[in-house]
């Protein structure tokens, strides 16, 4: 179905059915319980986790299929920002426009960068992309001050023009009237569950980006990549170039990108040239490494796994783990506290890298063949339990 195969569509169906319950799944525990601390169905929250997504799952086309290794992503994540508030600026808070300009603003900028960028390859392409990223960043914080408002930041102000917002029309980043910073909450005894109009229109964006993956993957096009990836060499040698093939691979990554900083500016009306940062490159390179490059669902769940964290370790602090260990003795809770507040708050960081360390070293494939290993060794034990009950006992 969909064009699908029959374990694409199942794994589709799988990721539409995660995103929609989404908001239920992040707040398992009672919110006034002890453990509802560990919740996650913050509106703020699933949205970074659905626009993420997103990001990694283009930037995981050019890696993950290519072996291209870019650390200059963050550029087309900030240029669709930008284009997208520009948007806001000039025409009004819908956000179609906003995206749609974004996608194509940063599918023009990845022609230019990939253009140049894909002239080497290897280490020497990673260091073009980390240093065009860098200028784009120094451009859009000091030297395009009239397009970015430079540190401050892009954004919306009253006597901006708007032509097509009515007087109606609501103040806020809309979807044809429905605000996006709207939603509703279903009280359950005691659980909250909260369903944000934001993340459900990220989360369908998302679901129809990787659906378009699934067929780029299983594409003839898809094909080529996999085949510059295993040898670009032998490639060439049978008359074959890779060239357009890896730009396309980049253009359609960029666009990506440029969905996802458009989606961030929908959420927020802001754009600031911290997005460019290489820290942002970086974040979606741990992303998808750590899910699964180059597997389908690698990127999805690498995003969620990371936001997820970031949300949880960012907003511990010292008090709440002396109210966790106060059943140790004074001499050995105050240790205690210390050795974790270091992995906690701003230092979650530190967690991050130790959770990344452990997965390439045990699980180069990522989280995706820790779920497979588990998988096939369960699949292996009920077939031996099967076997075992399929033998013959002699007759007496």
């Amino acid at each position: 179905m969909l064009g699908l195969n029959k374990k694409d569509f199942s794994l589709f169906v799988f990721v539409t059915i995660f995103m929609a319950l989404a908001p239920i799944i992040f707040n398992l525990f009672p919110t006034d319980s002890a453990l509802g601390f560990f919740n996650g169905g913050y509106p703020d929250m699933m949205q970074r986790f659905a626009i993420f997504a997103i990001f990694a799952i283009g930037f995981n086309i050019l890696f993950g299929l290519t072996g291209y290794l870019s650390f200059g992503h963050a550029a087309f994540l900030g240029v669709g920002s930008y284009a997208a508030v520009w948007m806001f600026k000039l025409l009004g808070y819908n956000i179609i426009p906003a995206i749609v300009l974004s996608i194509i603003v940063s599918g023009l900028f990845s022609v230019l960068i990939g253009w140049i960028s894909l002239r080497r390859s290897g280490i020497y392409f990673s260091i073009l992309t980390l240093a065009f990223a860098e200028m784009s960043f120094r451009l859009a914080y000091s030297v395009l001050t009239p397009l970015t408002n430079g540190e401050t930041g892009l954004q919306v102000y009253n006597d901006d023009p708007q032509i097509m917002a009515g007087a109606n029309s609501p103040d806020a980043p809309h979807l044809f009237g429905i605000k996006m910073n709207s939603a509703s909450t279903i009280n359950v005894g005691p659980w909250d569950f909260t369903f944000p109009v934001g993340y459900y229109v990220c989360a369908i964006l998302m679901l129809i980006s990787f659906y378009l993956s699934i067929r780029i993957f299983r594409s003839p096009f898809g094909l080529m990549l996999r085949a510059i990836k295993s040898n670009q060499t032998r490639m060439a040698y049978t008359g074959l170039n890779p060239r357009p093939y890896t730009l396309a691979a980049f253009v359609i990554s960029g666009m990506y990108a440029g969905l996802a900083g458009g989606l961030l500016a929908a959420m927020d009306p802001l754009a600031g040239a911290e997005r460019m940062q290489w820290t942002a490159s970086g974040e979606v390179v741990i992303m998808t490494i750590l899910g699964g490059a180059g597997t389908l669902f690698g990127p999805v769940l690498g995003a969620g796994t990371i936001k997820y964290l970031e949300n949880v370790f960012s907003k511990m602090n010292e008090g709440l783990l002396h109210s966790w260990f106060s059943f140790l003795p004074d001499w050995l809770e105050a240790p205690v506290v210390w050795l974790i507040s270091a992995f906690t708050g701003e230092g979650w960081h530190l967690t991050l890298g130790a959770l990344f360390m452990v997965v390439i070293i045990f699980l180069p494939g990522g989280l995706v063949e820790g779920f497979q290993r588990i998988w096939k060794s369960t699949r292996r034990k009920t077939s031996g339990d099967d076997d075992a009950n399929a033998k013959v006992t002699p007759a007496e």
